[in-house]
Formats: C-alpha cells, structure tokens, sequence
C-alpha cells in the first residue's frame, strides 16, 4: 500500500458536478487528488476475502444475539427486541454496508468497526474514483464494482412495489448518496420517490406511513439511523406497520459499537479482530473507547502511552466499548501527512470495492479527506 504524490486534473471539478458529486470539497478539502493509493492484485484479493469473511462473522454475530436475547448492552428500547428478531428471522433484505479497516498492506487488516445501516461515501467511492482512474491511470485497475453489483443487488427485490428513498436534503452530502442509491435502483428497474424525512406523514389509525401526496410507503429505504428513529415520536409506530425498512431492523446490531466485544468473545483471537471490551481493564496496552453510537469520529478518546486524543459531540450517554488500539498508517511526505483509514465495502454479502480516507490525527472524521486508489 504505497501513498504516491499526483498533479490533480484539469477541470476535476467540472467532471464531479455533472456526475452529481456536488460536494466534493466540502469543508475546502475533501476529494484530493493531490495523491493516491497503490496497491497490488496480491493486496486487493486479500482485501476481499477479508472483507467477505467478516461479513459472515458478523451475520453470526446477529444470529447469536437473536438465538440468545441478548440485547441489553446494545442499548435499543426493548420494545424493539422483538421486531429486530422478526426482521432476522424473515431474512429482511439488506443492501449494503462498510467495514473500516486499519491496514498497511502488510499482515492482517483489522477492523474498527461496521458502518452497516447508513455508511456514505458511495458517490465518491463508486463513480469519482473510477472516472479519475480513466483519466489518469487508464491501463491499471480499480478495487470497484458497486455500481454493478447495487444495481445486481436491487434486483433481487420485486419490481411491483416503489421503494421511497429518505434523507436529510439539508446535508449536501446525504442527499447526494441518497440520490445515487436512488440511481441504482432505477437502473435495476423498481420505481421510486425521493424525499426529505420531514415530509414522511403518519396515519396513526393503520400505522401506515405516507409520502408527500399522502401515498403509503410501502418500502422505504432511509439514510438514516434506526437508533435516532426509535426514539422519535413516531417510532411506536414503526412497531405496527407493515412498511419494509432497507436497512432492515436487524442492521441495529451490526451499526452499534456492542458487537465489536461480541465478535471477540466469539472469534477470540481471530488475525482480523481486534480485543474489544465493555470493561477498560480488559484491554492491554494502548486502547481507544468508543461510544456505542458514535457518528463520523464524535466522541471518541484515543489513548495511546501517555497521550490521549478526544472529539466532542454528542454521544456517550448510551454506553461505550473498549477496543484495542490498531494505530492507523502514517504517511509523510513533508507537505500533507496524514493517516489513512480503508472503508471496505459489501454489497449483499460479496466485497464490492474501497475507498479511502485520510486525516491529520488517528482518529478519521467527516472532515476528512477521500484519495483515490489503483491496483497494479
């Protein structure tokens, strides 16, 4: 994994708007092509079985916690136990998710944790990367087949009902993964309606949820966390309906920080985990805490010999893990250092490509920056 310095393209900007990356230098800096990653075939075959078996890990992990009814650390109001157990019992369909890897190129890849109900960063991982990767290294490849295999995996759905797509329009970047989730499913021939998640209306005498022109959703897939939905004054009513959520309810426990002990309890010593505790003193060494809900690198503290490193936001009360510290790679070439952080990709239960993230500290945050990537 060799961190090499570009010159970015002419008129990059122009390209990314028409493809609806419309956010690409959020906070000024965001896509920088200023430098990419390389990687071998050798490097990018071990990401995707890594990849895969984590995935099955994980989806024994929920298995588990269903067989067993152990949902007390994971902090979900327990009238929700039940429709997570329904939802995984039926086999709810899922689309995707996105584990974030610490790893060199060398040894193992660990994980840090699975973004696994609402991860972003697909415009830029998807379409961005690739369009940049034909303009500037044509004759090499690309960890990337998301667009294919979203499409592949919306096909697996009926095409009789529309799915309605819901998120915060007021978050540029939300709105612009919606809109390209959205794409997809098109391309794989479902109907759909997009809307803002202020504009889904409640008939409380059926429990059914409605859209703007008070038409009943049926399926909706929303850009937005099943733990802040659960709390809000219409959650009661995602008990009653009959309306199928993509991501479905048993994402809960793969998107809460409580299933990293759980995978270690499980897979003890496995060379793509890392320890993870619910008690601090069980972990040796340099270790970071985590809340369980934590968003986007908010309040996290990194403790490693006698420096620590904290964010701030709005998490913690919910309850925190402790996990292994699996210092991210550094890289310096004495005009940006940064350390980088792989997002792996799984659409349906196949690996489906990277994407990567740098930033000046460990810990990777939504202001940090995406570099593009190649293999040779």
């Amino acid at each position: 994994m060799e961190r090499i310095q570009l010159k970015p393209r002419h008129g990059w900007q122009q390209q990314f708007e028409q493809l609806g990356f419309t956010y690409h230098s959020i906070d000024d800096l965001y896509w920088d092509e200023r430098y990419a990653y390389r990687f071998t075939s050798d490097q990018i075959d071990h990401l995707e079985s890594v990849t895969e078996e984590l995935h099955q890990m994980a989806l024994q992990a929920v298995g588990q916690v269903v067989r067993e009814g152990s949902y007390e650390k994971f902090a979900i109001p327990e009238p929700f136990w039940k429709k997570i157990e329904d939802s995984w019992l039926a086999g709810e369909f899922s689309l995707y998710g996105r584990f974030d890897l610490s790893w060199n190129g060398s040894g193992e890849p660990k994980l840090l944790e699975y973004n696994a109900d609402t991860p972003t960063g697909l415009v830029e991982s998807s379409v961005a990367q690739w369009y940049w990767l034909q303009d500037v290294f044509p004759q090499h490849d690309q960890f990337n087949s998301l667009h294919e295999k979203l499409i592949a995996q919306w096909q697996k759905l009926s095409a009789g009902k529309p799915v309605h797509f819901a998120g915060i329009s007021a978050s540029e970047e939300d709105w612009g993964n919606l809109s390209y989730l959205r794409d997809t499913a098109m391309q794989a021939g479902l109907r759909t309606v997009q809307l803002d998640m202020s504009d889904i209306g409640l008939n409380a005498d059926t429990a059914t949820f409605v859209d703007q022109d008070n038409q009943p959703i049926q399926r909706l897939f929303k850009l937005y966390p099943w733990e802040w939905m659960c709390r809000e004054s219409f959650g009661p009513a995602l008990l009653q309906t009959k309306m199928q959520c993509i991501e479905p309810a048993w994402k809960m426990l793969l998107s809460n920080k409580a299933i990293l002990p759980l995978l270690w309890e499980m897979f003890p010593s496995h060379p793509n985990l890392l320890a993870a505790s619910f008690e601090q003193w069980r972990i040796s060494g340099d270790y970071v805490k985590k809340p369980l809900y934590s968003r986007e690198g908010d309040n996290i503290s990194l403790y490693q010999g006698s420096q620590i490193l904290r964010t701030e936001g709005q998490y913690g009360a919910e309850g925190y893990v402790f996990q292994q510290l699996a210092p991210l790679p550094f890289y310096d070439d004495g005009v940006t250092p940064a350390f980088a952080c792989i997002g792996s990709w799984i659409v349906g239960d196949q690996a489906a490509g990277i994407g990567i993230r740098e930033d000046a500290t460990l810990i990777t945050k939504d202001t940090s920056r995406f570099i593009p990537h190649f293999f040779t």
